[in-house]
């Protein structure tokens, strides 16, 4: 109890607005703080390596990591964790031991698991009106559960990105090379696949599977075309980032909005994105 009302002193005294008094937005608001930085350091390296899809590919997973839950009657956080951190895994590997292009190999498995997704909640109809949630996210039942285990990723992300940033930079650019520089790589690619993974089960409970992709992509997209460099293009990624998801909550709270949380924050930094895509045009001269 005296951390919670630590933190909703501080909450209120740093952000004076009345919609955030309530406790359930309190509780969104340090949720939306942790995922958002962790979405967009991974973020910043999905757009690196052109992984987009296969953010995708795990977001849908998750859809049939829940159908799995609600079908056995298991919780369907847990399922759906499992299920995706399996699936990332699982890309990973067969993308390092086949010839096969990275689309093709996501390709096959995005295509695979919301058949499967579909497959399983066809057989149960009260399943597929639960799913309802998980499709659009809803930020705003956040539990002290799942705030807790998003601190502990939120340290594991961290440490991983301070340790490991500029040697994912050097695989991304050259594996060949970076192994010969005895850059261990395949750890390093099971780690970022295990992590990123992760990452998007929880953003899934946050801004729903049709938008997951997005809270990864767009601050990244938007930090490199403000950026000069590699390292302050993870910077301005975490900026754009923490600033949508606080406006984002903010503005979907405001009678004259009364939007969704995980879209309103999205429809911010795509807001965000499109002032940086000005400002380089400006830099590069386009605009004269």
């Amino acid at each position: 109890m005296t951390d919670h009302h630590a933190a909703s002193v501080l909450i209120t005294s740093l952000l004076p607005f009345q919609c955030l008094e309530a406790p359930f937005m309190q509780q969104a608001l340090i949720g939306l703080l942790l995922l958002a930085p962790m979405a967009a350091a991974m973020g910043v390296q999905v757009v690196t390596f052109r992984m987009a899809f296969f953010a995708d590919a795990i977001s849908h997973s998750a859809f049939a990591g829940v159908a799995l839950g609600l079908i056995f009657s298991i919780n369907p956080h847990w399922s759906m964790l499992i299920f995706g951190l399996l699936v990332g895994l699982i890309i990973m590997m067969v993308q390092r031991h086949t010839t096969l292009s990275s689309d093709t190999v996501i390709g096959v498995f995005f295509s695979g698991v919301i058949a499967f997704g579909l497959a399983v909640v066809s057989r149960d109809r009260n399943a597929a009106r639960d799913l309802q949630r998980f499709l659009y996210g809803d930020i705003l039942t956040i539990g002290d559960d799942t705030i807790a285990a998003l601190l502990i990723l939120f340290a594991v992300i961290m440490l991983f990105q301070a340790w490991g940033y500029n040697r994912m930079l050097y695989i991304g650019f050259n594996p060949l090379l970076a192994q010969v520089h005895k850059v261990r790589v395949a750890v390093y690619q099971y780690l970022f696949a295990a992590l990123l993974s992760l990452v998007v089960i929880f953003a899934v409970w946050a801004v729903g599977v049709l938008l997951v992709t997005a809270l990864l992509i767009v601050p990244a997209a938007t930090a490199r075309n403000m950026a000069r460099s590699a390292g302050s293009m993870f910077w301005w990624s975490l900026a754009v980032s923490l600033s949508s998801a606080v406006a984002g909550l903010i503005i979907s709270a405001q009678e004259w909005a009364n939007t969704a949380t995980g879209a309103t924050v999205i429809l911010v930094a795509s807001g965000w994105f499109c002032l940086s895509l000005m400002i380089n045009c400006r830099r590069s001269g386009c605009l004269s």
